[in-house]
């Protein structure tokens, strides 16, 4: 079966929401089982919508746990270089089975590799500073530690996994992502952070028997993550999230996503559900998105500016609303910025993160919210540049024979941890733990 990207999924996302004219507000009120719907425009102009979120008890319908309350980040743990010693022994997502070069790559964002023990040599030039061009594996113990290690430093709670099932098939590939989610499990455990399970079900056509038996016979068999004490759990249960729930160009429909969420709902299991952002219109697979424990609409892609934030920021207090009176946790999605010029017809810097005042604004829109956790996408994407991981700086850090974003892009030079500092004030933010600003006070 063909690997379904990460990237792949975020860009039909983005596309989609972009195209969508107007949103309008779908209120539900449960009886038992039945909803019934009102149309709301979510508009934020609205005074019936100034009413509902002024009104409504906006803070989460659990206790503070590891993820409610909590600031959880994407990890893609996808990297991968010939000799690094991992079951695939190949490049993988810096560029496909041949080392990366000029025209050659499928990242936009270089990492700042100096803190990693072992880097493999690329195809590029020496960087400008004339140190080798190289790249580092997920695969590497020295790279697992050093990114737990960072989210302890800099203040970030949790980090889901992700678990793309079309890669399961593949021995050597499931072999590989085993070995790092291990890897992130001793290294949680080392450093004090908590991670769970994302399975992303992009390409799985068989997802519905393939992800109940990869859960039992693997995540908690073979491999027994959630024994770990460093394994997220949310009101005493292990948590694990289910990406792609109603959204288009993925396997199932409500029926079946419904049934997977109940099965693992029957195992114990706290459930995240990953959607589409304008999932309250969508009344076909309401039912499914809805009968998870937490609901996670995907933005990554689909506002620029900080008007775009602004005005998604009301429909986030409707998302809220619903999830209220359904019982249901609510986990806002925020990206630093967005760009995938070297392997897609793109702009370069197409959404620029304008030296962090752009993942600051989405930060304050959910903390003036009162929504109290924030699920970052992601740590490590270096491939749509939304890693908030170490990256270059500025041209003497990438390639002196190839374009890469450098975080001075937007005319403000940002150090090369940036990005993680900015996170950890975001994060204090949204906890309540700084006061609310509306400018960020990290410096850069």
């Amino acid at each position: 079966m063909k690997k379904v990207l990460m990237a792949d999924l975020q860009f039909s996302s983005a596309i989609s929401k972009k195209n969508i004219s107007r949103l309008f507000y779908v209120g539900i009120i449960l009886s038992s089982i039945l909803a019934c719907a009102k149309t709301e425009n979510d508009n934020e102009n609205s005074s019936n919508h100034t009413h509902l979120a002024s009104t409504a008890n906006l803070v989460n319908i659990s206790p503070v746990g590891d993820v409610v309350g909590k600031i959880v980040v994407g990890y893609q743990g996808w990297f991968s270089c010939f000799g690094d010693g991992s079951p695939v022994n190949n490049w993988r997502h810096w560029r496909n089975n041949t080392p990366p070069s000029p025209g050659n790559q499928s990242f936009e964002l270089w990492p700042n590799v100096n803190e990693f023990a072992q880097t493999f040599q690329t195809g590029y030039a020496n960087l400008g500073n004339g140190q080798p061009s190289k790249l580092y594996s997920s695969y590497q113990n020295n790279v697992v530690d050093k990114h737990l290690q960072w989210m302890q430093q800099y203040g970030i709670d949790c980090a889901a996994v992700q678990r793309f099932g079309s890669e399961l098939g593949d021995a050597a590939m499931k072999a590989t992502r085993d070995g790092i989610a291990v890897k992130v499990k001793n290294a949680a455990q080392t450093f004090g952070r908590k991670f769970y399970m994302m399975y992303d079900i992009s390409g799985w056509a068989n997802f519905q028997a393939e992800i109940k038996s990869d859960w039992i016979n693997t995540i908690t068999g073979s491999l027994n993550l959630t024994s770990s004490g460093a394994y997220a759990r949310q009101n005493g249960k292990p948590v694990v999230c289910i990406w792609g729930v109603g959204v288009s160009g993925r396997p199932g429909n409500a029926t079946s996503w419904t049934e997977v969420i109940d099965w693992f709902k029957s195992k114990g299991c706290y459930v995240i559900v990953g959607t589409k952002r304008d999932w309250r219109t969508d009344s076909s697979n309401l039912s499914a998105v809805i009968s998870a424990d937490m609901i996670s609409p995907w933005t990554v892609g689909s506002y620029k500016t900080d008007a775009d934030i602004d005005n998604y920021a009301n429909i986030m207090s409707n998302d809220k609303i619903l999830c209220d009176q359904n019982g249901k946790d609510y986990q806002p999605v925020v990206f630093p910025g967005f760009a995938w010029s070297n392997w897609k017809t793109a702009p370069q810097n197409e959404i620029p993160r304008r030296h962090g005042d752009f993942l600051w604004r989405q930060f304050y829109q959910i903390r003036s919210k009162s929504i109290p956790n924030a699920y970052v996408a992601m740590f490590d994407e270096y491939d749509e540049a939304t890693a908030i991981a170490k990256s270059a700086e500025n041209v003497s850090q990438i390639p002196s024979n190839q374009y890469f974003l450098t975080l001075d892009a937007d005319g403000v030079a940002c150090s090369s941890d940036f990005y993680l500092r900015l996170t950890g004030d975001g994060a204090k933010m949204v906890k309540g733990q700084i006061a609310i600003s509306a400018t960020h006070p990290t410096a850069h």
